[in-house]
């Protein structure tokens, strides 16, 4: 196992606050020793994982079966998710995950929480001198995106987000095509996610045994249970506490699909309208239906909807699509991508075209080669952030019924205070970024 950057103690020095006790370490057996598909010890990366639902188990399905995986602990609120998924892979079960964290034997974790923890999770994990895979979207609104970069940069961290689909090779070398100027120069991107849903009970029930609910709450509005955590997404990914919806969580993939083959950051200022349904009776309360349109500086345009889930980009000579991802699969991942003309599936740069990082067998297995050689993974910090910036943007759009303006050198909103200020949330104490 890698080299450990920080003692249990120093991490609980400076992440402060009461920890819950934890669980005994698993004793590490011959297995240590390599064979049966696995590295020696010395050669793995040792994980954490955060986060041991539905998202939590199907991530562990990809990293599980890599030679250079080695589950040491897992994390969850819910007692029968964590001692469930720390049977199967013998590995230590912790409720907090500050107690995982605080650990000498992670080198990496995973962050498979609901949305308003992802965040907090990436930057406790920084702070311990952990690298981070985290899923999609980054944060439950763009202030807290931006402090996951500033961690995440600060204590020179390893970053990958959960857009899986945008490790393989027909959609790198899709966006490779786009960057080299093979579909002309770009006119416009069309970029589409699937909506949310209405609904949602807002009757109190009592807190299920084996629920830390104020722990799973963390840095969220603590507020009466109504079942949002004793199941899977569509119990609590509606809920404007907790996420941006499905604006986000599907919103993310696109965008992210679309940061990677265009820099957005770079087209200077940009203006954004959007239009969209926020359901008025229920719990659910994030947007379920949106169009927005947006118009960058350098004369590009974006438009941004509810729909089937894709990235197109539209140049003077063609347009390209690459692979997107529909609910966790991967869609694309053996054919080439969309395009018009066809001939495009057919492009190979050359020696002055832009090239991206390769494939290196997929999303988990990029994360853990970029852990042990310290280089760039297939969608860092910057992509997640850049493309997020969106997701934020149409929502607070949605909300105020106004044409919002971006300025992405000062990355704020300009002209609009009330606006701006619909950017930020104030965590939940302790749990202050």
């Amino acid at each position: 196992m890698l080299r450990r950057r920080l003692t249990r103690r120093q991490f609980l020095t400076q992440a402060g606050g009461g920890i819950a006790s934890a669980a005994a370490p698993f004793v590490i057996t011959s297995s240590a020793l390599g064979g049966a598909g696995k590295a020696p010890a010395g050669e793995r990366v040792a994980l954490g994982q955060i986060g041991c639902g539905a998202r939590g188990r199907a991530l562990v399905g990809f990293f599980r079966p890599l030679p250079d995986a080695q589950f040491v602990a897992v994390c969850d609120p819910v007692a029968a998710r964590r001692e469930g998924l720390s049977r199967e892979l013998r590995a230590a079960p912790h409720a907090d995950l500050r107690d995982l964290l605080a650990r000498d034997d992670v080198d990496a974790v995973i962050v498979a929480t609901t949305d308003h923890w992802h965040v907090h999770a990436a930057v406790l994990a920084a702070k311990a001198g952990k690298d981070v895979y985290c899923e999609k979207p980054l944060a439950l609104c763009l202030d807290w995106g931006l402090a996951a970069r500033r961690a995440v940069r600060r204590y020179g961290r390893v970053f990958q987000y959960g857009t899986q689909a945008l490790s393989y090779g027909h959609a790198r070398r899709c966006c490779e095509l786009v960057r080299s100027g093979a579909i002309g120069r770009i006119r416009r991107i069309e970029v589409s996610a699937v909506g949310g849903r209405a609904g949602g009970s807002e009757q109190p029930r009592p807190v299920p045994a084996g629920l830390d609910y104020d722990l799973w709450t963390g840095p969220a509005i603590l507020k009466p249970f109504c079942g949002q955590a004793a199941a899977g997404q569509g119990d609590w990914i509606y809920d404007y506490d907790y996420s941006a919806g499905w604006l986000g969580g599907m919103g993310a993939h696109a965008l992210a699909a679309m940061q990677l083959g265009f820099d957005s950051h770079l087209a200077g200022p940009c203006t954004i309208e959007a239009t969209g349904t926020i359901p008025a009776d229920g719990r659910n309360d994030t947007v379920t239906a949106w169009r927005s349109n947006i118009g960058f500086a350098n004369g590009v345009e974006m438009s941004f909807d509810s729909g089937r889930q894709s990235t197109r980009f539209i140049g003077t000579d063609g347009w390209v699509a690459p692979p997107n991802v529909e609910y966790g699969l991967v869609a694309g991942q053996g054919g080439p991508f969309a395009a018009q003309p066809r001939s495009l599936v057919r492009w190979q740069p050359g020696p002055n075209d832009v090239r991206l990082p390769p494939d290196r067998g997929g999303h988990a297995a990029d994360f853990l080669a970029a852990v042990k050689d310290r280089g760039p993974t297939a969608v860092g910090i910057d992509i997640a952030v850049w493309s997020e910036v969106f997701v934020h943007l149409a929502d607070v759009a949605v909300r105020t019924r106004r044409r919002i303006t971006w300025d992405p050198a000062r990355e704020r909103i300009v002209g609009d205070d009330e606006a701006a200020r619909l950017l930020c949330r104030t965590p939940r104490q302790p749990w202050a970024l």
